[in-house]
C-alpha cells in the first residue's frame, strides 16, 4: 500500500502475502512496518469488526481509536464505499489466521506520535465520499471510482510535499517513487504515461498483462500489476481505461502525440567524434534485442523509436533500467516476459551517458543527451 511517500522493499513470500508483518515500507520519515491482516485474535484482526475495519479504510483510525500513520493510504480509501469496506473485512476474515506479531514502527521522532499524526490529518485530510459525476457514463465512473479509491493510483503519480500529503492541483502529475529512485510518470500527460490517444484495447493489455505493443512495465508498476491489475475483471479494467483515457494536464499545450518532439528540447545529435562509439555500445548491447533502428520485437521488447520511457525529461527510468535491468511481470496473460539484464558492471559512466544519449537522439528521438554527471549520479544509492 503505497501511501504518505512509501514505498515496498521488501516482498512477502506467497505464503506470507496476507500476514505482512515483516514487510517493510521506507519513508522519508523512517520505516513504517505492515501489520497481520489474518483473522488471529491475538496478533491480527480476530477481534476487529466490520465497524473497525470501516473505521480504519475511512477514517484512518485503528479499532482503538489510535490514528493510523498514511503509509496506510486511508486518504485514499476514505473513498471505497461501505459495501466494498464489508466485502473485504469478510474475505480477510476468511483466512487462515496466523499468529505473528507486529513489529514496532520505525518512524522518527515526531513523526512517531499521535500529535503529530493529528496535525497532519487536520491539514491533509477529512474523510470523504466518492463522488460520481452526473455528465459522466457508469462506466467512466466505477473506473474513476477504482482508480482514485481502491486503486490508490495517486498515491505513486501525484507529487508531494515536504510532510508527504498530495500536493493540491497536481493530481497525477507524476513523481519520484522515495527510497527506490523510480519515476512514476504522469498520467495526464501524453509525453509521459498519458493514454488519451491510446486505445482501450492498449491500457486494458498493459492493465492486465504488463506489456502492449507500445510498451512495458517495470520497475514498482511491475509489482502493481502482478500483485494488482492482472486480476482486474475485464469490465473493471475497461472502467479503468475509460477513466484514464480522458486525464488531460491542467497545464496549457502539455499534450501532444507520443514521440513527437517536445519544444523543450531542441533536436539533439550525438557529436560526429562520438558517433561510431555510441552505435558500436549499441549494437553491441542492444541492437539484438530492440533493432538496428530501435523498431523492438512484438510482443516482446517495445521499440525504443518514439519510446516515451526513454524521452522523459526525468532520466530516473532509463538509468535505472540500463544498470539494474528491466523486467515485466510475470502474469496470466504474459507468463514468460522478456527481461533486459543490467548492465551497471558492464558501462562505465561515460559509456552509459553515451549510450542513453545514443538512444534519446536517434530513429527520430530528439530528447536531450545526458551528460556525464548524470550518469555518475544515476549509479549513487
Amino acid at each position: 500500500m503505497h501511501g504518505w511517500a512509501t514505498a515496498w522493499v521488501v516482498t512477502p513470500r506467497a505464503d506470507q502475502a496476507l500476514t505482512l508483518a515483516d514487510a517493510q515500507l521506507l519513508t522519508p520519515f523512517g520505516t513504517v512496518y505492515s501489520s497481520n491482516l489474518t483473522p488471529d485474535k491475538s496478533t491480527g484482526l480476530g477481534q476487529w469488526s466490520a465497524d473497525d475495519f470501516w473505521d480504519a479504510l475511512h477514517h484512518g483510525r485503528s479499532s482503538g481509536g489510535r490514528l493510523l500513520t498514511p503509509a496506510f493510504p486511508y486518504t485514499s480509501y476514505t473513498l471505497i464505499t461501505r459495501s466494498d469496506s464489508d466485502a473485504l473485512y469478510a474475505y480477510l476474515q476468511s483466512l487462515p489466521a496466523t499468529q505473528q506479531a507486529n513489529q514496532p514502527q520505525g518512524l522518527r521522532f515526531p513523526f512517531d506520535s499521535q500529535a503529530a499524526l493529528w496535525i497532519w490529518r487536520t491539514l491533509y485530510f477529512s474523510p470523504g465520499k466518492f463522488q460520481a459525476q452526473p455528465g459522466r457514463s457508469a462506466d467512466w465512473n466505477r473506473g474513476a471510482y477504482l482508480v482514485q479509491g481502491l486503486g490508490h493510483c495517486s498515491a505513486c503519480h501525484t507529487p508531494r510535499n515536504a510532510l508527504g500529503a498530495e500536493r493540491g492541483g497536481a493530481a497525477f502529475a507524476g513523481a519520484m517513487v522515495p527510497e527506490q529512485g523510480w519515476y512514476a510518470p504522469a498520467l495526464n500527460d501524453t509525453r509521459e504515461a498519458g493514454v488519451a490517444q491510446w486505445t482501450e484495447a492498449d491500457v486494458v493489455q498493459l492493465l492486465q498483462t504488463g506489456i502492449n505493443n507500445k510498451t512495458s512495465v517495470m520497475g514498482p508498476m511491475a509489482d502493481v500489476v502482478a500483485g494488482s491489475t492482472q486480476f482486474l475483471k475485464d469490465a473493471d479494467a475497461r472502467s479503468v481505461a475509460a477513466y484514464l483515457r480522458t486525464l488531460k494536464s491542467p497545464l496549457p499545450g502539455a499534450e501532444r502525440h507520443a514521440g513527437t518532439a517536445d519544444p523543450r528540447n531542441a533536436p539533439v545529435a550525438v557529436r560526429a567524434e562520438s558517433a561510431g562509439a555510441a552505435q558500436k555500445l549499441y549494437k553491441s548491447h542492444c541492437a539484438s534485442c530492440y533493432g538496428e533502428q530501435g523498431e523492438g520485437q512484438t510482443g516482446a521488447f517495445p521499440a525504443l523509436a518514439g519510446n516515451r520511457a526513454v524521452l522523459l525529461d526525468n532520466l530516473a527510468n532509463l538509468m535505472r533500467v540500463i544498470l539494474q535491468g528491466g523486467y515485466p511481470p510475470s502474469t496470466h496473460g504474459n507468463p514468460r516476459p522478456h527481461g533486459m539484464p543490467p548492465f551497471q558492471q558492464v558501462l562505465g559512466d561515460a559509456e552509459l551517458a553515451l549510450l542513453s544519449s545514443y538512444v534519446r537522439a536517434s530513429w527520430g528521438n530528439t530528447a536531450s543527451p545526458v551528460e556525464l554527471a548524470e550518469a555518475h549520479r544515476a549509479r549513487e544509492p
